[in-house]
C-alpha cells in the first residue's frame, strides 16, 4: 500500500476544471498548480477535475486564479453526497454541453459533407464549383471549428500549445492557403480539377475532429455513469418522526434528507428508500441492498440490525434511527472513494502525461521540418505544404491523455456497482504483483460469530443421546443462557428458539467466565464449562467426557448442561467458516496466490479452519500487533503480500501489506487502511476484485500501447506524404473513440458467480 498520503500536505481540494480540450490543457493545468509552494495537485482530463492538497489554510481563491492564469476556469464543486439536488444539475449542465456540440457537428458535417463530395468526385464538379465549395466550407472554418480557434487563441495568449492549436493551424493553413488560390493563384480557371485547394480538408478535418469531440465526450460521460447513478440513488425525503404539538404523540413529518440530524427516528414503508444510515427499532423486513453490495438477494433485517442509505425497504414497515448523516453515510463514502480512485494516475499515464505536455511544440517543429525538407528537395509547394498540414492533423496527444482515466472511470465504477472498491491507480499495479494473500480468520474467512455446531447426549444412560434427549438439554441451556449476553450464551439461545419457544427461567445467576445458573420447569439447570457444572454437583459420565475432550481438540468450545443429579449433554459451539471460504480459497490460488491463514487463536483452531477452507499454512497465537510483523517478515522473505481483515487490531497490517483488502462489513479503522474494500464482506469478491482490477490495468497499457503506436506509426507517414490531411483528421478522431471505447468494455466485467462453472478456470488463468 502506497504510504504518501501521509506524507502529503493537508488539506485536500478539489477543483472542477473547465475549458479542458485536450490531455496538454490536463498537463498544463497541472503545472501550472503545482508551481504553487506547498501545493501538490493531480489533474484527471477525463473526469475534468483538479486534485489539489495544499498547506492547512490556503486560500482556495489563490488556486483559482492560478487555474484562471493559465487561460482555464475553475470552481470549487459541491462534495458528493446522495441524493442532492447538485448531482443531477450537473448531468444536467453535462447533457447541455452534448447537445450544444451535437449541433455543431450536424450543422457542420451537412455543410461540409457536400464540399468534400465537389473535391473528390470530378463527376460532380460544375463550372465555378470551387465558389460554392467555398461558401459551403466559410462557416465550417469559423463557426464549426470556432472552439478549436478560441482555445489556440487563448493558449497563444498565455505562451502555450495544445491539441486545438494543431486542429486550428491545420484547418486554417488549408483553408487560406485555398482562399488564396482561388483570389489569386488562378484556381478558378484551372478548370474541373481544383488541384490546388484544399477546402475539403478544412471541412473534412473540422467534421471529423468534432465528430471525435462529441464520441468522446458521450464516451466519458458514459464511463462516469455508475457514480453518477451511486449519487443520486439516494433517497430525497425522509418521514421523520416529531412530537405533535401540545402533545407527547409522535407523527410523521417530511423533510429533506440534508435536513436531518443524527439520533432523528424516521419511518420507512415497503417499496422506499432508507433515508440514511441507521439502526431499526421497530419492525421486521427484507432489504434490497443491491446497489451498494451487488448481492440480489435481499437482507432480512430486524430491531437492532444496521440498515444503509439508499437501500430499498423490500418488505414490512421499519422505525429507524438515523446513525450517520449526509457526507457520512455509507453511500457518501463509496461515492468519495470511488471519486479518489478516479482522479489518479497510475505509473505508466504520468509518463504518458510528461509526453503529452512537450508533443504539440514537437509537431508543430515537425511540421515546419516537414514543409522545408519538401521545398529544399525541390517538391511543388501544394505537396510540401500537404505533407506539413498532415502532420499537424495526424497528431493526436488526447489518446495518450485518455488512457487511463477512462479505463479507471469504467473499472472503479463497474466495482461501485458490484461492491468493489478501488481507492486508486496504484492498487492496479500492486494487485498484479503480489503472490501471497494473507486472511485474517475472524470475521473473514469465518463469519465472526458464534454458533452451536453439534450436540451430544449422555450415552451412558439409556436414551440419554436420542433426539429428544438432546432437544431437551438446548430446550433448557437456551432457556437459561438467554438472559446472558455473552457470545457464546446468544449462540446457544439463537439455536434454542430456532427450535420453539423457550420457557421462563426464575433465579438467574451468572458467574462470569465460568457459567450460569437458573431455575426452569422447576429445575435448578447449570450451564457452562465441565469443571463449573462438575463443581455444582452434576457430574459428567465417560460419554460426555468424551465429547468435550472431542471438542476441544478440534478448536470448539465445549458447553456443558445439567440438571438434577448429573450432567445431560455437551454443546459444542465454534465461530463457523463463511459459506464461501473455501470456494474463495480456491479462486484465488487460481490467479496465482498462495494463501496463507492468520489468527490469533489457537493453534488446533487454526488447523481446523484451515483444513475445512484448503489452505495448507496457518499462523496462529499472533496477537494483534503483530500482524503487521507478519506482513513484513513475508515481504523481507521477497514475497508480495496481500492482506484481507476486517477489524480495528488488521488497520496496521492491512496498512503495511503491498495491497490491503478490508471486508465492508468490518470497522471504519480497517476500511480506511485499505486499499480494495469489498462491501458485502464476502471473501469470493476479493478474487473477484483482483480480477477486476488486473483487468483495468491491462486496458490501461492497451490504450496507452495503441495510443503511443498510433502516433509513432502515424507521424512518419504524414511526413513523407503519404497521408491525406482528411484522413489524417479522421484517423486522429478515432484514435481517442477507439481509446475510450476499449476501455467502456470493463462495463462487461462481471463476477465469477455470475458465469458456468466451466467458464470459472478459464477466467481466472486468464486473468492471472
Amino acid at each position: 500500500m502506497s504510504t504518501t498520503d501521509a506524507a502529503r500536505p493537508q488539506p485536500r481540494l478539489e477543483l472542477a476544471i473547465g475549458g479542458m480540450t485536450c490531455a496538454s490543457c490536463a498537463a498544463r493545468v497541472e503545472k501550472k498548480l503545482n508551481r504553487l509552494e506547498g501545493v501538490e495537485a493531480t489533474v484527471n482530463y477525463a473526469t475534468e477535475k483538479a486534485t489539489v492538497f495544499a498547506p492547512i489554510g490556503y486560500d482556495p481563491a489563490l488556486l483559482v486564479a492560478q487555474v484562471e492564469s493559465a487561460g482555464y476556469t475553475a470552481e470549487l464543486p459541491t462534495p458528493p453526497t446522495p441524493g442532492r439536488a447538485e448531482s443531477a444539475g450537473a448531468g444536467h449542465t453535462g447533457d447541455h454541453e452534448l447537445a450544444a456540440l451535437r449541433t455543431r457537428l450536424i450543422v457542420s458535417a451537412a455543410l461540409g459533407l457536400p464540399v468534400v463530395l465537389l473535391s473528390m468526385i470530378p463527376a460532380l464538379q460544375f463550372p465555378g464549383w470551387q465558389w460554392v465549395a467555398l461558401v459551403l466550407a466559410t462557416p465550417v472554418v469559423a463557426w464549426g471549428a470556432w472552439p478549436f480557434h478560441r482555445a489556440a487563441a487563448v493558449n497563444l495568449r498565455h505562451g502555450a500549445a495544445t491539441m486545438d492549436t494543431l486542429v486550428s493551424l491545420g484547418v486554417s493553413a488549408a483553408f487560406v492557403w485555398s482562399v488564396y488560390a482561388l483570389l489569386f493563384g488562378g484556381a478558378a480557371a484551372h478548370g474541373m480539377s481544383g488541384a490546388d485547394l484544399y477546402l475539403e480538408v478544412a471541412a473534412g478535418v473540422t467534421v471529423f475532429v468534432l465528430a471525435g469531440r462529441y464520441l468522446e465526450k458521450r464516451s466519458k460521460r458514459q464511463a462516469g455513469a455508475a457514480l453518477r447513478a451511486l449519487l443520486e440513488s439516494g433517497a430525497k425525503e425522509a418521514s421523520v418522526l416529531r412530537p405533535a404539538p401540545g402533545s407527547d404523540d409522535l407523527r410523521e413529518v417530511r423533510i429533506p434528507v440534508d435536513r436531518m440530524v443524527v439520533g432523528d427516528v424516521f419511518v420507512v414503508r415497503p417499496g422506499e428508500r432508507i433515508a440514511t444510515d441507521g439502526i431499526v427499532t421497530e419492525g421486521t423486513s427484507a432489504v434490497d441492498a443491491a446497489m451498494l453490495t451487488g448481492e440480489s438477494v435481499p437482507v432480512e433485517v430486524a430491531p437492532g440490525a444496521a440498515v444503509a442509505g439508499g437501500t430499498i425497504n423490500a418488505g414490512g414497515r421499519l422505525v429507524v434511527r438515523a446513525t450517520r448523516v449526509g457526507a457520512e453515510t455509507t453511500l457518501a463514502q463509496i461515492a468519495r472513494l470511488v471519486e479518489d480512485a478516479q482522479s489518479g494516475k497510475a505509473a505508466a499515464q504520468r509518463l504518458a502525461d510528461r509526453i503529452s505536455a512537450v508533443f504539440v511544440p514537437v509537431v508543430i517543429g515537425i511540421a515546419v521540418v516537414t514543409l522545408i525538407a519538401w521545398l529544399l528537395l525541390g517538391f511543388p509547394a501544394e505537396a510540401a505544404f500537404t505533407a506539413a498540414v498532415a502532420v499537424l492533423i495526424i497528431a493526436c496527444p488526447c489518446a495518450l491523455g485518455l488512457a487511463t482515466p477512462t479505463a479507471l472511470l469504467v473499472g472503479t465504477g463497474r466495482g461501485a456497482q458490484l461492491g468493489i472498491l478501488i481507492t486508486g491507480p496504484e492498487v492496479l499495479e500492486a494487485t498484479r504483483r503480489v503472490d501471497t494473500i494473507l486472511l485474517d480468520k475472524t470475521g473473514t474467512v469465518t463469519t465472526g460469530r458464534m454458533a452451536l455446531v453439534g450436540i451430544t447426549g449422555d450415552s451412558d444412560e439409556p436414551g440419554g443421546d436420542d433426539e429428544t434427549a438432546t432437544a431437551e438439554a438446548l430446550r433448557r441451556a437456551g432457556a437459561v443462557e438467554d438472559a446472558s449476553e455473552h457470545p457464546i450464551a446468544r449462540a446457544i439461545a439463537d439455536a434454542a428458539k430456532r427450535e420453539g419457544a423457550l420457557p421462563p427461567v426464575t433465579g438467574f445467576r451468572s458467574d462470569g467466565g465460568l457459567g450460569v445458573t437458573g431455575t426452569v420447569d422447576g429445575e435448578r439447570v447449570v450451564v457452562g464449562r465441565a469443571a463449573f457444572v462438575t463443581a455444582a454437583g452434576m457430574p459428567l459420565g465417560a460419554g460426555l467426557q468424551r465429547a468435550v475432550a472431542e471438542a476441544e481438540s478440534s478448536g470448539r468450545t465445549a458447553v456443558v448442561v445439567g440438571w438434577g443429579d448429573r450432567a445431560r449433554a455437551v454443546l459444542a459451539v465454534a465461530d463457523t467458516v463463511a459459506p464461501r471460504s473455501a470456494e474463495a480459497v480456491r479462486r484465488l490460488r487460481r490467479l496465482g496466490l498462495d494463501p496463507v491463514l492468520l489468527t490469533g487463536d489457537n493453534e488446533t483452531v487454526a488447523r481446523r479452519v484451515a483444513q475445512e477452507v484448503g489452505i495448507d499454512t496457518a499462523i496462529a497465537g499472533v496477537l494483534p500487533e503483530e500482524k503487521a510483523e507478519v506482513v513484513r517478515r513475508l515481504q523481507a522473505e521477497g514475497r508480495r503480500v496481500a492482506m484481507v481483515g476486517d477489524g480495528v487490531n488488521d488497520a496496521a497490517a492491512l496498512a503495511s501489506a503491498d495491497l490491503g483488502i478490508a471486508m465492508g462489513t468490518g470497522t471504519d479503522a480497517a476500511i480506511q487502511a485499505a486499499d480494495l474494500t469489498l462491501v458485502h464482506g464476502d471473501l469470493t469478491a476479493a478474487a473477484d476484485a483482483i480480477r477486476l482490477s488486473r483487468r483495468t490495468l491491462a486496458t490501461i497499457h492497451g490504450n496507452l500501447f495503441w495510443a503511443f503506436a498510433y502516433n509513432l506509426a502515424a507521424l512518419p507517414l504524414a511526413a513523407f506524404g503519404l497521408l491525406n490531411p482528411m484522413i489524417a483528421g479522421a484517423a486522429m478522431a478515432f484514435s481517442s473513440v477507439f481509446v475510450v471505447s476499449n476501455s467502456l468494455r470493463l462495463r462487461s466485467f462481471r463476477p465469477l458467480a455470475a458465469t458456468g462453472s466451466t467458464a470459472h478456470a478459464t477466467e481466472e488463468r486468464r486473468t492471472a
